[in-house]
C-alpha cells in the first residue's frame, strides 16, 4: 500500500512537470531558440544523464536482433516525436497542444488492433469517432493567440507527435519485458541524438547566448533534467507498481495543470472551441479506455 502510495504521487508528478513543461518550453521558444535547435539541447542533454545514470547500474548485454527495435524506438518515442512535438508547440497554443496529447492513449488502442490484432468493441469505435472528432475542431477551429503563430498547423503537429508516441509505446514495450530499462534507453537516446542532429544544428548554432536571460536558461534546464529524465525515472517507478490502464488515466490530468499555469501566467486563454474540444476528446477516451466485464457470448476478451 506504500508503495502504491509513492508511485500514485509519482504518477502525478508527471502530470504536474508535463503540464508545466507546455509553458515553460514555449517560452523558449521560438524567441530564443528555434523548435529544432532546443530540440537538440533536450536529447544531447537527456543522453548525457542517461549514460551517466547507466554506470551505476546493472550491466546486461543487448542481443543483436533487438538493435533494430531500439532504432525504430529512437526514431518515434525521440526523434520524429520531439522533434514535431516542439515544432507543433512553437506555433501553437499551450492549452491545446495538452489537449491534443490527451489523444495519446486512442491511438495506442488503434495502433495495437491494426499492428498486434487487439480487438475492438463498439464502444472503443465509438470513443475513436468523438476524439477525432474533437481533435478535428480544434485543429479546424482553435485560433492563434499570442505567440500561437499558427495554430492549425501547430495542432496538427501535435496530433503527429501523438501518434508516433503512440508507435512508440508499442515497440519498447518488448524491450521493456527483456531488459533494465537503463539498458537500452541510453541507446535509444543515443541514435536518437544523431537523428536530431542534422535538424538541430543550424538552429542551435544561430542562438546568440550573450542575449539569453539567465531564467531561460533555468528553462533550459528544467526541461532537460525534470520533463525528460526525471519523469522518465517516475515513469519506471509507477509502471512497476501500477497497472498500465492506471498509469494511462493520469495522461488525462496534463491539460489540467496545462490550462492551469498557462492561464495564471497570462500565456493562453480558454476558449469555447477549447472546451468543447476537450469535452469531445475526453469523452471520447472515457468510452476507449473504459473497463467493462467480459461478455460470455464474445468468448472473453
Amino acid at each position: 500500500m506504500y508503495k502504491r502510495s509513492i508511485a500514485l504521487f509519482g504518477a502525478t508528478l508527471v502530470s504536474i512537470i508535463y503540464g508545466v513543461t507546455f509553458t515553460i518550453a514555449k517560452d523558449v521558444m521560438p524567441k530564443y531558440i528555434d523548435a529544432y535547435g532546443f530540440i537538440l539541447l533536450r536529447v544531447s542533454g537527456s543522453m548525457l544523464l542517461f549514460w551517466i545514470s547507466w554506470l551505476f547500474m546493472p550491466k546486461e548485454k543487448i542481443e543483436t536482433k533487438d538493435f533494430p527495435r531500439i532504432i525504430a524506438a529512437a526514431f518515434f518515442g525521440v526523434a520524429f516525436n520531439m522533434l514535431t512535438f516542439f515544432k507543433g508547440l512553437s506555433l501553437t497554443s499551450p492549452i491545446s497542444a495538452s489537449v491534443i496529447m490527451v489523444t495519446t492513449p486512442m491511438i495506442v488502442l488503434v495502433l495495437s488492433a491494426i499492428i498486434i490484432k487487439e480487438r475492438m468493441r463498439k464502444r472503443m469505435v465509438s470513443g475513436i469517432i468523438l476524439g477525432l472528432i474533437g481533435t478535428a475542431f480544434l485543429i479546424l477551429y482553435g485560433k492563434s493567440i499570442g505567440s500561437a503563430t499558427n495554430a492549425a498547423l501547430g495542432n496538427s503537429l501535435v496530433l503527429v507527435n501523438a501518434l508516433s508516441y503512440g508507435f512508440y509505446l508499442i515497440i519498447v514495450k518488448k524491450l521493456m519485458d527483456k531488459y533494465n530499462a537503463f539498458t537500452f534507453v541510453k541507446w535509444i537516446y543515443l541514435i536518437g541524438f544523431l537523428m536530431v542532429l542534422p535538424f538541430g544544428w543550424s538552429q542551435f548554432e544561430m542562438v546568440d547566448w550573450t542575449i539569453v536571460p539567465t531564467v531561460i536558461y533555468w528553462k533550459i534546464g528544467f526541461v532537460v533534467i525534470f520533463s525528460t529524465f526525471i519523469t522518465y525515472l517516475l515513469n519506471l517507478l509507477t509502471m512497476r507498481e501500477l497497472s498500465p490502464t492506471t498509469v494511462a488515466v493520469f495522461i488525462y490530468l496534463q491539460p489540467v495543470f496545462a490550462t492551469v499555469f498557462a492561464i495564471g501566467l497570462g500565456k493562453d486563454d480558454l476558449s469555447i472551441v477549447k472546451v468543447v474540444s476537450a469535452i469531445l476528446i475526453f469523452a471520447g477516451v472515457y468510452l476507449v479506455t473504459q473497463k467493462t466485464s467480459p461478455n460470455p457470448s464474445e468468448g472473453g476478451k
